[in-house]
């Protein structure tokens, strides 16, 4: 059973992923952005409850493109995804990339990888690095869409960890559409989590839409491959509440999924269990929602006045030029 405290710190962190992600889409349609502009509105709950479930410093976490409630709730700094949009030499990513590619590998954060599917791939690596360095492993979490379930590397990916029995939990976010193709003509399989039957490893479902429900299947998932249980595989349905990025007004989508339960905003629905958990009031959540606001304030002007890089003064080198002897 979710805790309250952990129920109104989870929806603390989706409601400041929703209204960061406001004010990136609004410096977006003002022209201040170039490129594409991905929101995670109506996956912030999964995404939340898997970056809750973590341990900073232990664990392994490679979000996607709607994973910034994941982010941070892993403790990402609420001022990168803007630096990282308006292309800030002081961003993760030193203004080289002027979207969601960004990662901080050495806190256990790797960079995103386009290719959906290919950061399973990519976390199995790192697990299996450190257990051959003899260092603590920690668990390996990684999110991905219902699309990139029928891809190569998920398979390679899931399969070579569940052969080396690695603590990886995969999330996915059966969010109907894998950009604008139904589920309907991705699987055939009466759910995605029948999959797991195949690999042989623990598969779990819960509403993707219900925070409680999330924090309660992903921590249980989390606590199991952390006591050594093997690779998880999380499945969640839910809408996604937007197009795939703010270029694509999502005319595709089903009015019947919109008004149905899968349909449901997620933050309306944590606010409800907040409420009723007794672990705030409404005066407490105005407080909150206000101090979310200065946060998401001073992020993105922090952002907008920090420099750009400097063509003359960058080496444009490698991270890293040399190995360790």
């Amino acid at each position: 059973m979710t805790s309250p405290d952990l129920l109104l710190k989870a929806y603390c962190t989706m409601l400041l992923a929703r209204r960061l992600e406001e004010k990136i889409t609004a410096i977006y349609r003002a022209g201040g952005i170039a490129g594409g502009v991905y929101v995670g509105r109506g996956q912030e709950a999964l995404s939340a409850a898997l970056g809750h479930s973590l341990r900073r410093g232990v664990d392994i976490f490679a979000p996607l493109i709607r994973d910034q409630a994941g982010r941070l709730a892993f403790g990402e700094d609420p001022a990168e995804g803007p630096r990282t949009y308006l292309g800030r030499a002081t961003g993760p990513m030193r203004g080289r990339d002027g979207n969601v590619h960004r990662g901080r590998p050495s806190e256990g954060m790797p960079a995103m990888i386009s290719h959906l599917g290919t950061m399973t791939s990519v976390v199995c690596g790192m697990l299996l690095a450190r257990r051959m360095q003899g260092r603590e492993t920690g668990v390996g979490a990684t999110s991905l869409g219902d699309g990139a379930t029928s891809t190569g590397a998920f398979h390679e990916g899931l399969n070579l960890a569940a052969v080396e029995k690695l603590p990886l939990v995969m999330v996915v976010a059966n969010n109907q559409y894998a950009y604008s193709t139904p589920t309907s003509r991705q699987f055939v399989c009466a759910d995605l989590v029948d999959k797991a039957v195949g690999y042989g490893i623990q598969g779990h479902t819960c509403p993707g839409n219900d925070l409680s429900e999330c924090l309660n299947t992903i921590g249980k998932a989390v606590a199991d491959a952390r006591g050594g249980g093997g690779p998880q595989l999380i499945v969640a349905p839910f809408l996604r509440l937007s197009g795939h990025g703010e270029h694509d007004d999502a005319f595709y989508v089903d009015p019947a999924l919109r008004e149905g339960p899968l349909g449901r905003d997620c933050v309306d629905i944590a606010r409800e269990q907040v409420l009723a958990s007794g672990a705030a009031d409404e005066e407490t959540l105005a407080t909150m929602a206000g101090e979310i606001a200065d946060i998401v304030a001073t992020a993105t002007a922090t952002a907008q006045k920090d420099p750009l890089p400097d063509p003359y003064a960058e080496t444009w080198q490698a991270l890293k030029t040399s190995c360790p002897a």
